[in-house]
């Protein structure tokens, strides 16, 4: 008996659809991270972490958090991060898909609806499967769909908070959700989760995010990667004292899981810092992103941009995608393919990140290799 037949069947459809997926090094420029702000390499983390290693800050926590793995160093992470963002209280998680799921479980209760943008990450969507709330979710963007989906299951008998989940910035698009109209649908209804996990460090004032505006509410939580931006790992849910309280005595994925590495809040509390001593990096990055929009809109002026860092160039179908992208590769430009299941079908694009780990002269040469690869497709 082939015990592992149907992994193979599994992955030979995945091959014969181009869709297998593999770990593929790191090779040429960088334009396929999140390390926005080129906080991964800053010799100011490095020297951070080591000053901690130095003075006894342990790697590991060895435990949960309400257990021993409670650490001063992270304890004052939080708080420092609660201000710097404009929250009552903040707490840190291993990471931001675990934070995201670890909030949409334990947040939203029975009798409550979780509604989703249709684009939200896949731990948005994994945290609504495994939730207690009912789902819905609303076209992309679209708060007027957001507020008929609404008012049609409150006329259906729902009664229950509504907690409206959506992205800042989109990771595969770059483009911004309507903040503001959704939180009149929030104040209406009940709560906004903002994953501002590619807008921290990136837009706002200070690097802030785009909801720092709506931070301090009752009805606001949001959340801030450490591994994006700001060159860490881990991440922080933002919120009311209570709600982060709640998530302390009933978030399972908080309560069962060894707790992050103290060093990463060493790491996190001091690229907060540099955020504030160095904001070069985000005007800096912003030039990178409007020379990328002028270079593509005179080599290539059909293919839409977001605006943002993270750049979608659509091709549409998976195998020329994935060519591009070898292509792209093979001139030194480390530049992704991605497919469905992350995006839609028929949408498969390659996803430039511009960061500071690309000169402007790699700027520059990245549109100037597509626009000489993109008519043989």
């Amino acid at each position: 008996m082939d015990r592992l037949a149907v992994y193979r069947q599994d992955l030979g459809a995945l091959a014969g659809a181009a869709r297998l997926r593999a770990l593929i090094p790191r090779r040429g420029v960088d334009f396929s991270s999140n390390d926005y702000l080129g906080l991964a390499q800053s010799a100011r983390l490095r020297a951070v972490v080591a000053g901690a290693l130095e003075r006894g800050v342990p790697v590991g926590a060895a435990g949960s958090r309400l257990l021993r793995g409670e650490t001063e160093v992270q304890a004052g992470f939080e708080a420092a991060a609660a201000g710097f963002f404009g929250a009552e209280a903040a707490l840190g998680f291993g990471g931001g898909y675990v934070a995201n799921f670890a909030v949409i479980t334990t947040l939203p209760q029975r009798g409550d609806l979780l509604l989703m943008d249709a684009l939200s990450h896949a731990s948005t969507h994994e945290g609504a499967r495994a939730g207690r709330a009912e789902v819905a979710m609303f076209r992309h963007g679209d708060a007027g769909h957001a507020e008929d989906v609404i008012t049609t299951w409150r006329r259906g008998g729902g009664t229950g908070a509504v907690w409206i989940a959506v992205e800042s910035l989109y990771s595969m698009d770059g483009d911004r959700a309507p903040l503001d109209d959704l939180m009149v649908l929030a104040d209406a209804h009940g709560f906004l989760l903002v994953d501002e996990a590619h807008a921290t460090g990136v837009f706002g004032p200070g690097g802030r995010g785009l909801a720092h505006h709506l931070e301090g509410r009752d009805n606001v939580v949001t959340l801030h990667t450490l591994g994006k931006a700001l060159g860490g790992s881990g991440a922080l849910i933002c919120g009311a004292r209570v709600l982060i309280d709640f998530l302390v005595n009933r978030c399972r994925p908080f309560i069962f899981a060894t707790a992050p590495s103290p060093l990463m809040a060493v790491a996190g509390q001091e690229a907060l810092a540099i955020l504030e001593d160095e904001p070069w990096r985000q005007a800096a990055l912003q030039d990178r992103v409007a020379l990328f929009g002028a270079q593509m809109a005179r080599r290539l002026p059909q293919v839409p941009l977001s605006g943002s860092q993270i750049v979608p160039l659509i091709v549409g179908p998976d195998a020329a995608t994935m060519a591009l992208a070898a292509q792209v590769q093979a001139r030194g430009l480390d530049v992704r393919g991605i497919r469905p299941p992350t995006v839609p079908e028929g949408t498969s694009r390659l996803r430039v990140s511009l960061t500071l780990n690309a000169s402007e002269a790699e700027v520059i040469r990245l549109a100037e290799v597509l626009e000489e690869l993109w008519p043989d497709l």
